[in-house]
């Protein structure tokens, strides 16, 4: 089909839709072209799960109750009156499990089993193999299996990524005597690794716009960053557990639920500026979502299957 558009058309178009990407501020223009997830009709988790946890080196007890607190958290059952809250954020994957038919439940998820090895049992120096030993210490049912890695250890491919989540197959057999696959995550501590990298905005990005650091909401930079990066796993694991479900771009390196909308933590985000964010009056720290025990997060912007926007 011709087009019917003039040149002086052409050019006024082109103004104004540069106009509208450079200056909105009120909210990101995101178009259904170019922010559309597909659903490649694989297995999503669904039902009751439990997040258990592999705590891999030292962890104060404080930081533990940031990152389970988290967890606790993502479950209305456990509810906060506050809003913002982190299990509204989560509800917004309930919306992708909406669109998969025939329709299926929605993943729930829960607290599991913690285990600590704060001895380095197989060193301070980890492979993704290694990882992946650690993870199957934890359920291999209904389960998916975080592995947290503390400061001072170092992961094969830290700082290029902050984390990531896979799946293995499980020792165990199903019902049809048949092996299946389970989620698991790893998330290392950015402290004192490539905090610019893994803990921004809570670290200065040095390798963009020198706006000041956040406040961390929970006073420790290391670990509020890992809940940013555990949150963004988590809600690829839940929409992409298998390498088969919502995903945009190749199979490899796939832009999902969180990492489709990269560094937009509040209204008017902008490369290297996290957009505006609420304020504690007291601490100075910032933060957008309210969880169980008083706590405050920052938590990363979900791609909406509904509105397609972030």
């Amino acid at each position: 089909m011709a087009s019917c558009v003039s040149k002086t058309q052409k050019k006024f178009l082109i103004v104004l839709f540069t106009s509208l990407f450079l200056f909105s501020s009120a909210k990101p223009i995101q178009t259904q072209q170019s922010l559309l997830l597909q659903y490649h009709n694989g297995h999503l988790l669904t039902g009751n799960v439990s997040i258990d946890i592999i705590w891999y080196g030292k962890f104060a007890s404080y930081q533990r109750a940031i990152i389970t607190d988290f967890i606790l958290s993502l479950s209305s059952s456990t509810p906060t009156n506050a809003q913002p809250n982190v299990a509204t954020w989560w509800n917004i994957i309930g919306k992708y499990y909406n669109l998969v038919k025939p329709k299926i439940y929605k993943l729930v998820p829960s607290l599991g089993n913690q285990i600590m090895d704060p001895y380095y049992s197989i060193g301070k120096r980890l492979n993704i193999n290694q990882i992946e030993r650690l993870a199957s210490k934890g359920s291999q049912k209904h389960a998916i299996n975080v592995v947290l890695t503390s400061a001072d250890v170092a992961v094969q491919g830290f700082c290029s990524k902050c984390g990531t989540h896979g799946y293995l197959e499980s020792e165990l057999l199903n019902k049809r005597k048949h092996r299946f696959k389970f989620a698991y995550i790893w998330v290392g501590n950015a402290e004192t690794q490539c905090p610019s990298n893994c803990s921004w905005p809570f670290n200065l990005d040095i390798y963009g716009p020198k706006t000041p650091p956040l406040v961390a909401p929970n006073n420790d930079v290391g670990v509020d960053g890992m809940v940013l990066n555990l949150a963004s796993l988590l809600a690829g694991t839940a929409t992409n557990p298998f390498g088969n479900g919502y995903y945009q771009g190749s199979k490899e390196e796939p832009r999902e639920a969180v990492s489709a909308c990269p560094g937009m933590y509040g209204m008017g985000a902008s490369p290297g500026f996290p957009g505006k964010l609420l304020v504690d009056v007291k601490t100075g720290a910032s933060y957008n979502a309210y969880g169980v025990n008083g706590r405050k997060y920052l938590l990363p912007p979900l791609y909406d299957p509904s509105t397609k926007t972030c």
